[in-house]
Protein backbone atom coordinates (compact mmCIF):
# COMPACT_ATOMS: atom_id res chain seq x y z
CA UNK A 1 0.00 0.00 0.00
CA UNK A 2 1.11 3.79 -0.84
CA UNK A 3 2.40 6.10 1.27
CA UNK A 4 -0.07 8.48 -0.33
CA UNK A 5 -3.12 5.97 0.98
CA UNK A 6 -2.54 5.42 4.43
CA UNK A 7 -2.08 9.01 5.21
CA UNK A 8 -5.76 9.75 3.13
CA UNK A 9 -7.17 6.82 5.60
CA UNK A 10 -5.98 8.88 8.34
CA UNK A 11 -6.88 12.27 6.60
CA UNK A 12 -10.28 10.79 6.10
CA UNK A 13 -10.89 9.93 9.81
CA UNK A 14 -9.24 13.11 11.71
CA UNK A 15 -11.72 15.21 9.31
CA UNK A 16 -14.69 13.39 10.28
CA UNK A 17 -14.07 13.65 13.56
CA UNK A 18 -13.51 17.15 14.14
CA UNK A 19 -16.34 17.99 11.41
CA UNK A 20 -19.20 16.78 13.40
CA UNK A 21 -19.40 15.31 17.08
CA UNK A 22 -19.89 11.76 17.64
CA UNK A 23 -20.48 9.31 20.55
CA UNK A 24 -17.80 7.36 21.89
CA UNK A 25 -19.08 4.23 20.37
CA UNK A 26 -19.51 5.89 17.13
CA UNK A 27 -15.66 7.37 17.58
CA UNK A 28 -14.23 3.57 18.06
CA UNK A 29 -16.14 2.64 15.17
CA UNK A 30 -14.53 5.22 12.80
CA UNK A 31 -11.26 4.08 14.51
CA UNK A 32 -12.00 0.33 13.93
CA UNK A 33 -12.88 1.43 10.34
CA UNK A 34 -9.75 3.51 9.18
CA UNK A 35 -7.75 0.43 10.39
CA UNK A 36 -10.16 -1.95 8.37
CA UNK A 37 -9.73 0.45 5.43
CA UNK A 38 -5.73 -0.02 5.25
CA UNK A 39 -5.86 -3.88 5.68
CA UNK A 40 -8.20 -3.60 2.75
CA UNK A 41 -6.25 -1.89 0.92
CA UNK A 42 -3.39 -4.14 1.69
CA UNK A 43 -5.14 -6.85 0.43
CA UNK A 44 -5.60 -5.44 -3.24
CA UNK A 45 -9.08 -3.76 -2.85
CA UNK A 46 -9.10 -0.48 -4.81
CA UNK A 47 -9.13 3.10 -3.42
CA UNK A 48 -12.05 3.48 -5.33
CA UNK A 49 -14.04 0.20 -4.28
CA UNK A 50 -13.43 1.35 -0.54
CA UNK A 51 -14.43 4.77 -1.30
CA UNK A 52 -17.55 3.76 -2.74
CA UNK A 53 -17.99 0.71 0.33
CA UNK A 54 -17.02 2.97 3.56
CA UNK A 55 -17.43 6.40 3.09
CA UNK A 56 -20.07 7.34 5.37
CA UNK A 57 -20.93 3.93 6.53
CA UNK A 58 -22.17 3.80 9.88
CA UNK A 59 -23.00 0.04 12.04
CA UNK A 60 -26.60 -0.87 11.91
CA UNK A 61 -27.97 -1.06 15.66
CA UNK A 62 -31.17 -3.20 13.41
CA UNK A 63 -28.44 -5.63 12.40
CA UNK A 64 -26.94 -6.12 16.16
CA UNK A 65 -30.28 -6.80 17.59
CA UNK A 66 -30.83 -9.47 14.69
CA UNK A 67 -27.87 -11.11 15.84
CA UNK A 68 -28.05 -11.19 19.77
CA UNK A 69 -32.30 -11.40 19.92
CA UNK A 70 -33.25 -15.02 21.68
CA UNK A 71 -36.44 -16.35 19.47
CA UNK A 72 -39.35 -15.97 21.67
CA UNK A 73 -40.88 -19.23 20.39
CA UNK A 74 -39.48 -22.24 18.87
CA UNK A 75 -41.06 -23.83 16.13
CA UNK A 76 -42.69 -27.45 15.96
CA UNK A 77 -41.62 -29.21 12.97
CA UNK A 78 -45.00 -29.51 12.04
CA UNK A 79 -45.19 -26.02 11.83
CA UNK A 80 -41.51 -24.98 10.61
CA UNK A 81 -42.94 -27.50 7.24
CA UNK A 82 -46.11 -26.12 6.89
CA UNK A 83 -44.83 -22.79 7.05
CA UNK A 84 -41.87 -23.47 4.62
CA UNK A 85 -43.71 -25.80 2.37
CA UNK A 86 -47.24 -24.76 2.09
CA UNK A 87 -49.65 -26.01 -1.17
CA UNK A 88 -49.00 -22.64 -2.40
CA UNK A 89 -44.94 -22.68 -2.59
CA UNK A 90 -45.39 -26.62 -4.76
CA UNK A 91 -47.72 -24.98 -7.10
CA UNK A 92 -45.47 -22.08 -7.47
CA UNK A 93 -42.30 -24.13 -7.89
CA UNK A 94 -44.09 -26.51 -10.42
CA UNK A 95 -44.78 -23.39 -12.28
CA UNK A 96 -40.84 -21.85 -11.88
CA UNK A 97 -39.86 -25.00 -13.07
CA UNK A 98 -41.64 -25.10 -16.05
CA UNK A 99 -40.85 -21.47 -16.66
CA UNK A 100 -36.90 -22.04 -16.30
CA UNK A 101 -37.21 -25.62 -18.06
CA UNK A 102 -34.54 -25.49 -20.37
CA UNK A 103 -32.01 -23.52 -18.33
CA UNK A 104 -32.40 -26.05 -15.31
CA UNK A 105 -32.46 -28.72 -17.47
CA UNK A 106 -29.27 -27.82 -18.86
CA UNK A 107 -27.59 -26.29 -15.49
CA UNK A 108 -28.92 -29.82 -14.19
CA UNK A 109 -27.18 -31.77 -16.63
CA UNK A 110 -24.04 -30.29 -16.34
CA UNK A 111 -23.69 -30.04 -12.45
CA UNK A 112 -25.67 -33.58 -11.49
CA UNK A 113 -28.35 -32.02 -9.98
CA UNK A 114 -31.66 -32.42 -10.81
CA UNK A 115 -33.70 -29.21 -11.60
CA UNK A 116 -36.22 -29.77 -8.78
CA UNK A 117 -33.65 -29.38 -6.27
CA UNK A 118 -32.70 -26.29 -7.50
CA UNK A 119 -36.09 -25.03 -7.64
CA UNK A 120 -36.17 -26.43 -4.14
CA UNK A 121 -33.33 -24.37 -2.75
CA UNK A 122 -34.44 -21.19 -4.36
CA UNK A 123 -37.61 -21.36 -2.59
CA UNK A 124 -37.00 -22.05 0.66
CA UNK A 125 -34.14 -19.75 0.42
CA UNK A 126 -36.03 -16.54 -1.40
CA UNK A 127 -39.39 -17.60 -2.24
CA UNK A 128 -38.32 -18.14 -6.18
CA UNK A 129 -36.13 -14.63 -5.87
CA UNK A 130 -39.17 -12.69 -4.09
CA UNK A 131 -37.53 -11.77 -0.72
CA UNK A 132 -33.58 -11.60 -0.55
CA UNK A 133 -32.89 -9.49 1.95
CA UNK A 134 -33.20 -5.37 2.57
CA UNK A 135 -29.77 -4.53 4.02
CA UNK A 136 -26.69 -3.64 2.30
CA UNK A 137 -24.32 -6.50 2.77
CA UNK A 138 -21.24 -4.56 3.13
CA UNK A 139 -23.13 -2.28 6.15
CA UNK A 140 -24.19 -5.49 7.36
CA UNK A 141 -21.00 -7.41 7.74
CA UNK A 142 -18.98 -4.48 8.63
CA UNK A 143 -21.65 -4.29 12.10
CA UNK A 144 -20.77 -7.44 13.00
CA UNK A 145 -17.35 -7.49 12.05
CA UNK A 146 -16.77 -4.45 14.47
CA UNK A 147 -19.22 -5.48 17.24
CA UNK A 148 -17.31 -8.22 18.43
CA UNK A 149 -19.25 -11.48 19.09
CA UNK A 150 -18.56 -12.96 16.08
CA UNK A 151 -16.35 -10.23 14.41
CA UNK A 152 -13.52 -12.83 13.12
CA UNK A 153 -15.63 -14.89 10.83
CA UNK A 154 -17.63 -11.20 9.90
CA UNK A 155 -14.29 -9.15 9.12
CA UNK A 156 -13.24 -12.47 6.33
CA UNK A 157 -16.75 -12.30 4.70
CA UNK A 158 -16.61 -8.45 4.79
CA UNK A 159 -13.45 -8.74 3.24
CA UNK A 160 -14.77 -10.90 0.68
CA UNK A 161 -17.14 -8.94 0.04
CA UNK A 162 -15.21 -6.26 -0.90
CA UNK A 163 -13.26 -8.61 -3.26
CA UNK A 164 -16.08 -9.28 -4.89
CA UNK A 165 -17.20 -5.57 -5.38
CA UNK A 166 -13.56 -4.94 -6.05
CA UNK A 167 -14.00 -7.46 -9.35
CA UNK A 168 -16.98 -5.94 -10.66
CA UNK A 169 -19.74 -8.55 -9.92
CA UNK A 170 -21.87 -6.28 -8.75
CA UNK A 171 -21.96 -2.38 -7.02
CA UNK A 172 -21.77 -2.17 -3.13
CA UNK A 173 -24.68 0.02 -2.93
CA UNK A 174 -27.12 -2.58 -4.95
CA UNK A 175 -25.14 -5.52 -2.92
CA UNK A 176 -28.24 -6.27 -1.08
CA UNK A 177 -28.67 -9.21 1.52
CA UNK A 178 -29.90 -10.60 5.01
CA UNK A 179 -28.81 -9.02 7.81
CA UNK A 180 -26.29 -11.50 8.35
CA UNK A 181 -24.36 -10.89 4.74
CA UNK A 182 -26.57 -13.66 2.98
CA UNK A 183 -26.83 -12.14 -0.76
CA UNK A 184 -28.38 -12.90 -3.62
CA UNK A 185 -31.37 -15.15 -4.65
CA UNK A 186 -28.98 -18.16 -3.70
CA UNK A 187 -28.52 -16.37 -0.31
CA UNK A 188 -24.72 -17.17 -0.10
CA UNK A 189 -22.22 -16.00 1.89
CA UNK A 190 -19.07 -14.00 0.33
CA UNK A 191 -16.84 -16.92 1.14
CA UNK A 192 -19.34 -19.12 -0.93
CA UNK A 193 -19.84 -16.57 -3.60
CA UNK A 194 -15.78 -16.71 -3.81
CA UNK A 195 -15.44 -20.69 -3.63
CA UNK A 196 -18.87 -21.35 -5.93
CA UNK A 197 -20.85 -19.00 -7.89
CA UNK A 198 -21.07 -19.36 -11.54
CA UNK A 199 -20.68 -16.52 -14.87
CA UNK A 200 -22.82 -19.32 -16.21
CA UNK A 201 -24.26 -16.80 -19.20
CA UNK A 202 -20.45 -15.51 -19.57
CA UNK A 203 -20.97 -11.64 -19.14
CA UNK A 204 -18.04 -11.35 -17.18
CA UNK A 205 -20.26 -10.94 -13.84
CA UNK A 206 -21.24 -13.45 -11.38
CA UNK A 207 -24.59 -11.91 -10.90
CA UNK A 208 -26.71 -14.21 -8.06
CA UNK A 209 -29.09 -10.88 -7.45
CA UNK A 210 -31.03 -10.44 -10.74
CA UNK A 211 -29.50 -13.26 -13.66
CA UNK A 212 -31.41 -16.73 -13.34
CA UNK A 213 -28.65 -18.35 -15.44
CA UNK A 214 -26.22 -17.76 -12.62
CA UNK A 215 -28.37 -18.15 -9.77
CA UNK A 216 -28.83 -21.56 -10.56
CA UNK A 217 -25.44 -23.02 -12.23
CA UNK A 218 -24.30 -21.56 -9.02
CA UNK A 219 -26.82 -23.49 -6.44
CA UNK A 220 -26.04 -26.36 -8.27
CA UNK A 221 -22.04 -25.98 -8.25
CA UNK A 222 -22.43 -25.71 -4.72
CA UNK A 223 -24.09 -29.06 -4.53
CA UNK A 224 -21.83 -30.55 -6.99
CA UNK A 225 -18.94 -29.67 -5.21
CA UNK A 226 -20.21 -31.34 -1.85
CA UNK A 227 -20.45 -34.43 -3.53
CA UNK A 228 -24.28 -34.82 -4.41
CA UNK A 229 -24.87 -37.93 -6.03
CA UNK A 230 -26.80 -38.22 -9.43
CA UNK A 231 -29.47 -40.71 -9.43
CA UNK A 232 -29.89 -41.11 -5.70
CA UNK A 233 -32.73 -39.53 -3.40
CA UNK A 234 -32.29 -37.58 -0.67
CA UNK A 235 -34.06 -39.68 1.84
CA UNK A 236 -37.59 -41.27 2.74
CA UNK A 237 -39.87 -41.21 5.44
CA UNK A 238 -40.26 -44.22 7.27
CA UNK A 239 -41.64 -45.95 9.97
CA UNK A 240 -39.87 -47.29 12.74
CA UNK A 241 -40.46 -50.51 15.22
CA UNK A 242 -41.66 -50.01 18.42
CA UNK A 243 -38.65 -49.62 21.10
CA UNK A 244 -36.62 -48.07 18.89
CA UNK A 245 -34.06 -46.40 20.76
CA UNK A 246 -34.32 -42.74 20.04
CA UNK A 247 -30.85 -42.42 20.57
CA UNK A 248 -29.98 -44.58 17.48
CA UNK A 249 -31.97 -41.75 15.57
CA UNK A 250 -28.45 -39.68 15.08
CA UNK A 251 -26.52 -38.65 11.98
CA UNK A 252 -23.23 -40.71 13.28
CA UNK A 253 -25.11 -43.87 13.17
CA UNK A 254 -24.81 -45.44 9.94
CA UNK A 255 -25.60 -48.74 8.03
CA UNK A 256 -27.15 -49.78 4.92
CA UNK A 257 -30.50 -49.43 3.85
CA UNK A 258 -31.35 -53.87 4.08
CA UNK A 259 -29.65 -53.27 7.54
CA UNK A 260 -31.79 -50.96 8.50
CA UNK A 261 -34.84 -53.03 7.55
CA UNK A 262 -33.26 -56.23 9.71
CA UNK A 263 -34.43 -54.13 12.54
CA UNK A 264 -38.03 -53.77 11.78
CA UNK A 265 -38.04 -50.03 10.00
CA UNK A 266 -40.41 -50.16 7.11
CA UNK A 267 -41.76 -47.36 4.93
CA UNK A 268 -44.31 -45.54 6.46
CA UNK A 269 -47.27 -47.25 5.05
CA UNK A 270 -45.55 -50.45 6.38
CA UNK A 271 -44.32 -52.26 3.40
CA UNK A 272 -41.16 -53.49 3.06
CA UNK A 273 -37.81 -51.12 2.35
CA UNK A 274 -36.26 -51.65 -1.17
CA UNK A 275 -33.21 -54.31 -0.57
CA UNK A 276 -30.24 -51.96 -0.77
CA UNK A 277 -26.85 -51.37 0.24
CA UNK A 278 -27.07 -48.19 0.14
CA UNK A 279 -25.92 -45.96 3.67
CA UNK A 280 -28.30 -44.57 5.51
CA UNK A 281 -28.92 -43.04 8.76
CA UNK A 282 -32.35 -42.43 10.88
CA UNK A 283 -33.27 -39.12 12.19
CA UNK A 284 -36.36 -38.18 14.24
CA UNK A 285 -36.23 -34.21 13.88
CA UNK A 286 -39.35 -33.49 16.32
CA UNK A 287 -37.86 -36.50 18.73
CA UNK A 288 -39.41 -39.54 19.90
CA UNK A 289 -42.66 -40.01 18.34
CA UNK A 290 -42.60 -37.76 15.93
CA UNK A 291 -41.74 -38.86 12.07
CA UNK A 292 -38.69 -41.10 11.12
CA UNK A 293 -36.23 -40.67 8.21
CA UNK A 294 -34.22 -43.01 6.21
CA UNK A 295 -31.53 -40.51 5.04
CA UNK A 296 -28.64 -40.93 2.47
CA UNK A 297 -25.78 -38.66 1.18
CA UNK A 298 -27.45 -36.20 -0.71
CA UNK A 299 -29.25 -35.10 2.71
CA UNK A 300 -26.42 -34.75 3.71
CA UNK A 301 -25.02 -32.36 1.15
CA UNK A 302 -28.31 -30.60 1.81
CA UNK A 303 -26.84 -29.99 5.24
CA UNK A 304 -23.46 -28.62 4.10
CA UNK A 305 -25.86 -25.82 2.50
CA UNK A 306 -27.75 -25.00 6.19
CA UNK A 307 -26.80 -27.26 9.36
CA UNK A 308 -30.66 -27.55 10.33
CA UNK A 309 -32.57 -30.56 9.84
CA UNK A 310 -35.97 -28.46 9.52
CA UNK A 311 -34.09 -26.80 6.36
CA UNK A 312 -32.73 -30.03 4.45
CA UNK A 313 -36.09 -31.60 5.04
CA UNK A 314 -37.77 -28.89 3.98
CA UNK A 315 -35.69 -28.44 0.68
CA UNK A 316 -36.55 -32.44 -0.05
CA UNK A 317 -39.53 -32.54 0.68
CA UNK A 318 -40.40 -29.60 -1.51
CA UNK A 319 -37.97 -30.72 -4.29
CA UNK A 320 -40.07 -33.99 -4.23
CA UNK A 321 -43.51 -32.25 -4.47
CA UNK A 322 -42.46 -30.20 -7.06
CA UNK A 323 -41.60 -33.54 -9.46
CA UNK A 324 -44.92 -34.71 -8.78
CA UNK A 325 -43.40 -37.54 -5.37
Amino acid sequence: MSGTSIWRAVAMLVCLMIAVPVSAAEADFQTWLAAFRLEASQKGISDATLDAALNGLKPIPRVVELDRKQPEFTLTFDQYINRVVPRSRVEKGRKKLAENKAILTEVGKKFGVPPQFIVAFWGVETDFGRVTGGFKVIDALATLAFDGRRSAFFRKELLLALKIVNEGHIKADVMMGSWAGAMGQAQFMPSSFVGYAVDYDKDGRKDIWTTRDDVFASAANYLSRYGWRVGERWGRRVKVPEGFDPKRADLKVKKSVSGWASEGITLVNGDSLPTSDLTASVIMPAGQGGPAYLIYNNYRVILRWNRSHYFALAVGRLADQIAGR
